[in-house]
């Protein structure tokens, strides 16, 4: 099984320092390896930057897509990142670590296409939780990712990792967890053997969901989303990170949808107490109403970056947890658990 090291600036967990990373070298001296058939050719002594982008991936500067290139740089896979904006970068990752940046956006399907030429994988990480202007949730997880599953196809990638979530579906109240119901769908008729990744809650250090605890706490009082009593799965984005190598070789994932959860469950206020116990913070829990959260959503939608939105609240509301096991166990993957890498994201900033 494949144990995970924080992604770069955390450290690794007590007992695993230097694990999985081996020093990197200046130049692949020997070989190169075909991501997708697994193959080996000899190339001599070129610098990881003169070798061909191998996955391309789009969403590769956000919070999953980001750990996910960092990932495969550091195992020496030149990666192609597609970003909206030219000047923007991976922090601690430069060129020469066998990282190209393309400027392409997943509603352009002229730009897709230059992102994707030549590729063997594509990984389809881009996220939306806030509509802006053009960028809707059907512009961008559905149109947008139907166009990347075609243009992937016709350009003869082989393998597509849609990256979802747990609980969508179409018969949602929330336009988000509906439209990437709808993505799951045209991705699959697109490109039959597309992967559909569907993580719970995504950790990590620099997050959303986190650093959201993380500053919550720090009032003396705390209001819950209802009684708190929602169970989440917290998933480690090292973890998917790894994940999504395995997937792009594995075989007998074409075409599969799989889940992935931590290997614990927990009640949101359970959630809450861990991190402020951790901060040694004290703080009254207040259960709010979700008709209250769904009301105050509606006062605060007009503001530029809403501190909560409807299709938040909503996704509150239900469960967050696997209900097919597997997704880690065949990728060869050990999940961590959020104590584990906890002192590494909260407070560490």
């Amino acid at each position: 099984m494949i144990r995970t090291a924080p992604p770069a600036g955390c450290k690794p967990a007590e007992g695993n320092a230097g694990k999985d990373y081996p020093a990197k070298p200046d130049y692949v001296v020997i070989i190169r390896w075909q991501i997708i058939s697994g193959n080996f050719e000899r190339i001599g002594g070129l610098p990881v930057t003169k070798l061909k982008p191998q996955v391309t991936i789009f969403g590769g500067t956000g919070f999953l897509g980001g750990c996910i290139a960092r990932h495969l740089a550091e195992r020496r896979i030149p990666v192609r990142v597609a970003v909206r904006h030219p000047e923007k970068r991976l922090d601690g990752i430069e060129h020469d670590d066998g990282i190209e940046y393309r400027q392409a956006d997943i509603t352009d399907e002229p730009s897709v296409l230059e992102a994707v030429r030549g590729v063997t994988g594509v990984i389809n990480a881009v996220s939306l939780y806030v509509e802006k202007g053009d960028a809707t949730f059907d512009a961008v997880h559905v149109r947008g990712a139907q166009g990347l599953a075609r243009i992937a196809l016709d350009s003869g990638v082989q393998s597509l990792i849609h990256i979802s979530g747990i609980g969508v579906s179409l018969d949602s109240e929330s336009k988000l967890v509906r439209a990437r119901a709808q993505g799951e769908q045209v991705v699959r008729d697109a490109f039959p053997n597309a992967v559909i990744f569907r993580p719970s809650v995504i950790f990590g250090r620099n997050d959303a969901f986190l650093s959201a605890l993380e500053n919550v706490t720090r009032f003396p009082i705390l209001p819950l989303f209802g009684h708190g009593q929602t169970r989440l799965q917290p998933v480690y984005v090292g973890d998917i990170a790894a994940a999504a190598h395995q997937a792009l070789t594995a075989p007998g994932v074409a075409g599969r949808v799989l889940e992935f959860g931590g290997p614990r469950i927990y009640t949101y206020r359970q959630l809450v107490m861990i991190v402020a116990n951790y901060l040694h913070r004290r703080c009254l829990l207040l259960p709010l109403p979700f008709s209250v959260w769904r009301m105050m959503t509606r006062l605060t939608t007009w503001l530029p970056n809403p501190p909560l939105t409807f299709d938040q609240v909503v996704l509150m509301q239900e469960d967050n947890v696997v209900r097919t096991q597997g997704g880690f166990t065949e990728m060869g993957v050990t999940p961590r658990s959020l104590e584990e890498i906890l002192p590494h994201c909260v407070g560490a900033r």
